[in-house]
């Protein structure tokens, strides 16, 4: 980390230089699609520059990041516009896991990832959606360089945090969010979970963020093109407060949402991002942490409530986390049935397989200690009760 801060003061976190070290690494490209992303991108560095904090390692961190999206923007469109037959590709019947972290979404995710008639998106997919200039757009050879790329980052991030595998494990093949596929188009909670941007939050929840779901359509649409796959299984934290844009932006989607006791989640939560957050910040406070995401785990989950009723009944299935934890294997053949996927031989034996060998805290167990973080988990329950009465946590 120590050498990584020595080029802080080599980048900019300026959307105009940004842009101009995206397009000089891939050969000029200056194309990076439609419009949209560029007030975003604005108010991003803004933040970032002003209120995060940043240490010098976190500014290189975070210039790399946005870079690499902006990189895949560059790609999208070059690849679209050599192939418009891209945009002809259906996403027919996604499925969307939809809860916060430490709810139960990321075993869902994994155990449902397993069935291999089903397409996820694994991590080194979602840092690196489309290959680089020349190299294959197909087959093996065109996995093999990304595959390489994100093992020996995913080998620097074991460095920096080596005990986040503990509450959250990442892995190169390990199915992931779409969040940084919502991040390459500039709008996302990405960026709540690494700094503290309070800004950000409120610019975020005040935009529009249909657009930004049609360009993960079209992201989606991309990774079909080059690699197949036609019925995603796919999951975010953030949907909890999107319902209603992905209900018109994939109308045939069916929806998993998983409840646990909020005081319990945000605990865990405020312990896995404190952590975390050494990465970005010199001296991060674990109370202020906590605070800040105790106001936006409030916000998604009173979203969640006003919102729950725009999903479709019949392709839509709320989960508490302690059924599933006692049943794991019969939640997801409820969430097949829903669905509409046939559960197969084939499947279950996948999902079998799956849970002899992801055995819960095989990396070790965390001890969290609610003062720690600077939370009340009465008192924030009782913020919460009209999530709670609605779901019945």
């Amino acid at each position: 980390m120590d050498a990584g801060a020595e080029m802080a003061d080599l980048v900019e976190l300026n959307p105009d230089r940004l842009m101009t070290d995206a397009s000089a690494a891939l050969g000029d490209l200056d194309d990076f699609g439609p419009d949209g992303w560029q007030e975003p991108l604005e108010v991003l560095c803004r933040c970032l520059s002003t209120e995060a904090g940043l240490s010098r390692f976190g500014k290189v961190s975070l210039y790399t990041q946005i870079l690499q999206f902006l990189k895949n923007r560059l790609l999208v469109a070059e690849l679209v516009r050599r192939n418009p037959a891209v945009l002809d590709q259906p996403v027919v019947a996604p499925m969307f896991i939809a809860g916060l972290p430490r709810t139960g979404t990321t075993h869902l995710h994994q155990l449902m990832s397993a069935d291999p008639a089903l397409r996820f998106l694994p991590y080194w997919e979602s840092i690196e959606p489309v290959p680089a200039p020349g190299e294959p757009l197909f087959g093996d050879g065109s996995m093999a360089p990304r595959l390489a790329r994100c093992e020996e980052g995913v080998g620097y991030s074991e460095l920096w945090a080596p005990e986040i595998k503990r509450m959250h494990e990442i892995s190169t093949w390990h199915a992931h969010e779409e969040i940084h596929l919502l991040s390459i188009d500039c709008s996302s909670m990405y960026f709540d979970t690494l700094v503290l941007i309070p800004s950000w939050r409120e610019y975020y929840r005040s935009a529009d963020q249909t657009p930004h779901y049609r360009y993960l359509r079209t992201t989606l649409q991309v990774l079909q093109f080059l690699r197949g796959g036609d019925r995603w299984i796919l999951k975010s934290p953030q949907h909890l407060e999107q319902f209603g844009v992905l209900a018109d932006v994939f109308p045939d989607a069916s929806f998993f949402i998983t409840h646990r006791d909020p005081g319990s989640v945000l605990v865990s939560l405020a312990t896995m991002l404190s952590y975390a957050a050494r990465i970005h910040v010199d001296a991060p406070d674990p109370v202020a942490i906590g605070r800040y995401w105790g106001d936006i785990v409030a916000q998604m989950l009173e979203s969640s409530v006003d919102d729950r009723d725009l999903l479709p009944a019949d392709r839509s299935v709320d989960i508490p986390f302690d059924d599933f934890m006692a049943d794991d294997l019969g939640t997801v053949a409820r969430c097949y049935e829903i669905a509409g996927q046939p559960l197969d031989a084939r499947a279950a034996a996948a999902h079998r397989g799956y849970l002899e060998t992801h055995q819960r805290n095989r990396h070790g167990a965390v001890i969290y200690d609610p003062p720690d973080v600077g939370v009340d988990p009465d008192a924030f329950r009782a913020r919460l009760a009209r999530y709670r009465e609605r779901f019945g946590v």
